[in-house]
């Protein structure tokens, strides 16, 4: 008797559910946010929201096909498709299209391709090899400089096209960096101080935080003053963040470019530019605010039908969700990908293969960040850089290397027993 293979054995149901539920909640907001009455068909291929279907189609086919692939082509074969990836980039750099003053884009016939999108992908991958292959050497400083310039490589490429938003992204990956033992936790910590501290000293005269900062110092040294090795630290440390507060307004003013300062200046103050670079925020906040608890109801949303959020249908789809299904639709969408992280990390925990684990945690920390700062940069609370909701926002490019990055850890994750 001829054996039956089951390329859906031990995938994870739960994970699943949620990404289909994710990707119907996308298809259907595009819609919302793209509706035209005399285009009122969901399978209008000439509308944005039968390309969707489309995409939606080709990810699940895509997904399938990643389930029956040998589970260990993906760690044979990483380098090489990250390389070609990285060829992508630089093949995009002299033949892309320059789309919204990025050159970040193929195209090919009618369908649009952005590389980048894919390389996140690609670099989980062999990033996950690289630090695999050194499992067996000591974690420290010194250890982390093959994986960072692993990352820096697509992140420099992606620069040059003039992409900020995406090359951002890349920094998720210093979340591997502090699970597998690169770093230790209070360098993330000062790197979240370091951005608060920026963004304070925009806010407030320079002389005030030094003053501040100087007060907290004396305090600690009274308190301390048995302990003057501990004191001479603290006052390095305040030399040193005293120098930090200092260039701020040097980076702000001579290395950020304008565009990025205004963004920065809207986060800080959204009366800004309220017709130019404030309008997307400001708008967004009303859509949102508008839909109160229950939500306007479906093709009911006035921000959304007359079109005064921009980019309404990629960046900015979470303002249709909050306009037409309010606090209780936008919760569920949260909540949906609240769950979804939690159940990554958790089947990233249980891998018994370093390879897994880290392309499970690459696939959760990457999906954070996009979730954190598209629906962050949507309610104001951190400045507008242009990456999608993943699963959600309309898109070939991203709904196709999110899919095929789940996919292919929940492929690993249903051969975890079988790999070391």
């Amino acid at each position: 008797m001829r054996p039956q293979f089951n390329f859906f054995k031990n995938i994870d149901k739960l994970t699943v559910f949620i990404y289909l539920a994710l990707i119907f909640i996308g298809w259907i907001s595009i819609y919302a946010a793209e509706y035209k009455e005399y285009h009122h068909s969901m399978f209008d291929f000439s509308q944005s929201y039968g390309k969707q279907f489309v995409w939606i189609v080709t990810a699940l086919v895509i997904g399938t096909v990643i389930l029956t692939i040998d589970v260990k082509a993906f760690p044979a074969f990483a380098y090489i498709i990250f390389g070609l990836s990285i060829v992508s980039l630089i093949g995009v750099l002299i033949f892309g299209t320059t789309v919204n003053a990025s050159k970040s884009w193929f195209h090919i016939g009618g369908v649009a391709i952005q590389p980048a999108e894919f390389v996140k992908f690609t670099t989980s991958l062999a990033l996950a090899r690289l630090i695999y292959e050194t499992k067996s050497r000591s974690r420290n400083f010194k250890a982390i400089i093959k994986p960072a310039l692993l990352v820096a490589i697509p992140v420099l490429l992606i620069f040059a096209q003039n992409d900020t938003g995406t090359a951002l992204v890349f920094a998720a990956f210093v979340v591997i960096f502090y699970r597998e033992g690169f770093i230790p936790g209070w360098m993330l910590i000062l790197g979240v101080f370091a951005v608060f501290l920026f963004v304070l000293t925009l806010i407030f005269n320079e002389f005030y935080i030094i003053g501040a900062l100087s007060g907290l110092f004396v305090i600690a040294a009274i308190f301390l003053r048995k302990k003057p090795a501990m004191i001479r630290q603290m006052f390095l440390l305040l030399i040193i963040v005293n120098a930090y507060v200092y260039s701020v307004d040097y980076v702000y003013d001579e290395v950020l470019q304008q565009h990025q300062r205004l963004r920065i200046a809207v986060l800080i103050d959204e009366t800004v530019d309220l017709r130019g670079a404030g309008y997307n925020l400001h708008q967004s906040k009303i859509a949102i605010g508008s839909g109160g608890v229950w939500g306007k109801g479906f093709l009911q949303g006035t921000q959304t039908k007359f079109n005064f959020v921009p980019e309404q249908g990629t960046d900015f789809i979470f303002c249709t969700i909050g306009e037409e299904w309010g606090f209780m639709g936008s919760f569920v969408v949260v909540g949906l990908f609240i769950f979804l992280l939690i159940r990554l990390i958790l089947l990233a925990e249980r891998q018994r293969s370093v390879f897994s684990r880290i392309f499970g945690y690459s696939l959760a920390s990457i999906i954070f960040f996009h979730f954190l700062v598209n629906i962050g940069m949507t309610i104001g609370l951190v400045p507008v850089i242009g990456i999608p909701l993943p699963f959600i926002s309309y898109g070939g490019s991203s709904l196709w290397a999110f899919s095929m990055f789940l996919f292919t850890f929940l492929k690993l994750d249903s051969k975890r027993l079988e790999l070391l």
